[in-house]
């Protein structure tokens, strides 16, 4: 009898730790994956909805959320051309941007600013090009859909240049991971009549990886080709270079060095853009 008590009293026990075993066990998985749930949802808000830029030169598919405000200023500097080591372009552009809806942005470049100096620049004082505005629409996102796209539009006018712009942005995100592609056609027209025109077909493609909530570095590329009068066709210029972003609660910045790998003389060997942006 003493045995089979002392065995039920141990079977007991046994039993009863388990359940306490399994319980603990229980809570802490319940704990950890909603701890997990929020952590992946507050990243998807996060990585959804931000405007901050991770490149310069690759538009993103994402646009700001409905409601917000944000300026942006950008700062593109060109310099030395295999045939003309003196040459020198500074581009600004300040930029107002508005989300209309969570898929819906809409911006207006107030003015563009350039620049030019060197050997093969006939007219090297500042001048005024242009007004635009700028429509993206967001058609699926980055990171809950297999791929992220977006359309975008511009016009662009000024005293002598009128261009209409045409993009087609996809985006994917992998974890901290970035992947963004653009395919770009441009119709221009210049000098005081307009007479002159020309397309551009430029493709754009970025890497960018976030170490931090503030810090990202990544790789751009850049590839142009210009159509004089829609029939002769350029030279084919390809950049590449690394990029770094910070950002703040309230302010962003990101910079952009890109080095010419094709050897094309008439173009910048190096070219480099930043910009910064508020939010409001």
């Amino acid at each position: 009898m003493r045995c089979g008590k002392w065995a039920l009293l141990a079977s007991r026990g046994v039993a009863e730790r388990f359940r306490w075993t399994a319980r603990a066990t229980a809570c802490s998985v319940k704990r950890y994956g909603v701890i997990l749930v929020l952590v992946l949802a507050a990243g998807l808000c996060v990585s959804a909805n931000a405007s901050d830029r991770k490149f310069t030169y690759v538009y993103e598919a994402t646009t700001a959320p409905k409601g917000t405000f944000e300026f942006e200023q950008w700062v593109t500097w060109k310099t030395s051309k295999k045939n003309d080591s003196d040459f020198d372009r500074l581009d600004f552009r300040h930029e107002l941007e508005w989300g209309i809806t969570d898929r819906f942005q809409v911006a207006l470049y107030l003015a563009d600013w350039r620049y030019q100096d060197g050997e093969s620049v006939s007219n090297d004082r500042v001048q005024y090009r242009s007004t635009s505005v700028e429509l993206k629409y967001n058609l699926t996102n980055p990171i809950t859909d297999p791929i992220g796209m977006a359309l975008y539009g511009e016009i662009k006018g000024g005293d002598q240049l009128f261009e209409l712009e045409g993009k087609i942005i996809l985006q994917k995100d992998i974890g901290p991971w970035t992947l963004a592609y653009n395919a770009t056609i441009e119709a221009e027209w210049e000098e005081d009549d307009f007479s002159k025109d020309k397309g551009k077909f430029e493709q754009t493609a970025g890497i960018s990886y976030q170490f931090s909530p503030k810090f990202l570095m990544g790789v751009e590329f850049l590839h142009e080709v210009e159509f004089d009068d829609w029939d002769k066709t350029g030279d084919s210029v390809v950049y590449l270079g690394p990029n770094v972003s910070y950002r703040s609660k309230k302010w962003w910045v990101t910079l952009t060095p890109l080095f010419q790998v094709t050897g094309v003389d008439s173009e910048a060997d190096f070219q480099t853009r930043m910009i910064f942006g508020m939010h409001f």
